[in-house]
């Protein structure tokens, strides 16, 4: 990576020409400003947080703005624009609601099997398509029955977010990291199935029952409905009206764009191009007016994400990340089994303190030059890696883009997602996840 440079600003302006490293600091120390503001979330919103981290970059001169604009993953922002579009056109068409009223004829209103079914269906769709599209799509129907079971909507939003990170670690296709570490090691779709899926399972299986202990103990269980509301709650007609031909269009644009997730990697379309496409092509044919759905988009989120892009970013730039992936590499040397903890474990960890996407191709240049000289008997290390930056987005509300998004459909629906009651439940099923299937993924390597 070229060396970076200060770009101006308050620093050079006040006669400070900083080193590489001094401006590393400098960009350790605004990260670790703008993560305690968002864990202090009763003081300040996240956004508000990483806003004010993101001009601090910019006002010191750490980045350029024009550097800020590409530390921002433009696919990211896309995928999250162009499917927050299909979703909100979706909803208006009445399809959560009705996709809600069969699984509360299914699950009879029973609390346990809502955790498990619903954990389930967001893994599988997770392996097939990115997280955000998933928790997009299943976290207003998960909302839309709690309240109507009058159960408490947080925790089954959080346990629905936690299988979508843990399902998307099954696939390439499933979670960013997979798919940076298929393009640079050359892995296929079918290696990742016979690789890292298997440990994913374990880990899906294991943090589903860990989450359904946790909700137990914690009361989540408890059915507030007497079992004469219960029953009038599972065969009453549902007052939400839906449109037909709306329904119709929204559902088939979705599932061609599921297709198209699917076949992105062939067809040479990043999945952001292809939400932004096919949300226009849904707005169009649909009718709905802009105004409308652009009311709709979550733009709260889409600014957060943008400022700690660039709060990242910085990061990436003054070269902490290269510095941190040889550091790394300077542990194990040349000790396949030794490495596959020291990655799997700290990738876990970084995973869970800041977005995981800078991290891995940080990792991933690393381990391609080890590649020249170990060969194929490394390739445990891409596994351990994908492991590590999949599950540890579990760890913290910012781990993974579709814990933030989880989050702030939470808020706009009146049932807030806190920092602090993430942790309750995301960082033991975190934790023991990752060290379940890094545990699993070790026993059974060679040697």
């Amino acid at each position: 990576m070229e060396t970076a440079t200060q770009a101006g600003g308050l620093l050079a302006a006040l006669g400070l020409h900083l080193s590489q490293n001094q401006l590393a600091g400098w960009s350790v120390a605004i990260f670790a400003g703008t993560y305690l503001l968002i864990f202090l979330e009763a003081y300040m919103h996240r956004t508000m947080a990483a806003l004010l981290g993101a001009s601090v970059v910019l006002f010191l001169g750490i980045m350029t703005p024009a550097q800020a604009w590409q530390a921002i993953d433009n696919n990211t922002m896309f995928l999250l624009f162009g499917m927050m579009n299909i979703v909100a056109i979706m909803a208006k068409s009445g399809f959560f609601a009705l996709v809600a009223e069969r699984a509360l004829e299914f699950t009879q209103g029973k609390p346990v099997r809502i955790l498990w079914v619903f954990s389930l269906l967001t893994a599988f769709f997770s392996a097939f398509l990115d997280n955000v599209t998933t928790v997009l799509f299943m976290a207003p129907v998960v909302l839309h029955l709690a309240l109507r079971l009058k159960l408490p909507p947080v925790p089954y939003l959080i346990a629905v977010v936690l299988a979508s990170n843990v399902g998307g670690t099954t696939t390439l296709i499933g979670d960013p990291p997979n798919i940076i570490i298929g393009s640079f090691a050359g892995k296929s779709f079918n290696d990742f199935l016979v690789n890292v899926a298997p440990y994913a399972l374990a880990a899906f299986v294991v943090g589903t029952w860990v989450m359904q202990l946790m909700l137990a103990r914690m009361g989540a269980f408890r059915q507030a409905l007497s079992p004469e509301d219960l029953k009038q709650a599972l065969h009453e007609d549902d007052q939400v009206e839906i449109d037909r031909p709306l329904l119709q269009k929204s559902v088939a644009v979705f599932l061609v764009t599921v297709a198209l997730f699917v076949l992105h990697d062939r067809l040479g379309l990043e999945s952001g191009v292809i939400a932004l496409g096919m949300s226009s092509l849904l707005a169009l044919v649909s009718r709905v007016s802009p105004v409308w759905f652009l009311e709709k988009v979550e733009w709260v989120t889409l600014v957060f994400f943008a400022g700690l892009f660039i709060v990242v970013g910085a990061l990436e730039h003054t070269g902490v990340f290269g510095q941190v992936a040889n550091w790394l590499h300077s542990l194990f040397g040349g000790d396949i089994k030794k490495g596959i903890l020291i990655i799997g474990f700290f990738s876990a960890i970084i995973s869970g303190l800041v977005d995981n996407i800078p991290f891995t191709i940080s990792m991933a240049y690393v381990l391609k030059g080890l590649q020249a000289t170990l060969g194929p008997g490394m390739d445990p290390l891409w596994w351990a890696l994908s492991l590590g930056a999949c599950l540890g987005g579990n760890l913290t509300l910012i781990g993974a883009s579709a814990n933030v998004v989880t989050a702030d459909l939470a808020t706009r629906a009146g049932h807030p997602i806190k920092f602090s009651t993430f942790l309750l439940y995301g960082t033991p099923v975190s934790a023991i996840t990752v060290t379940l299937s890094l545990l699993l993924f070790y026993f059974f390597q060679p040697g």
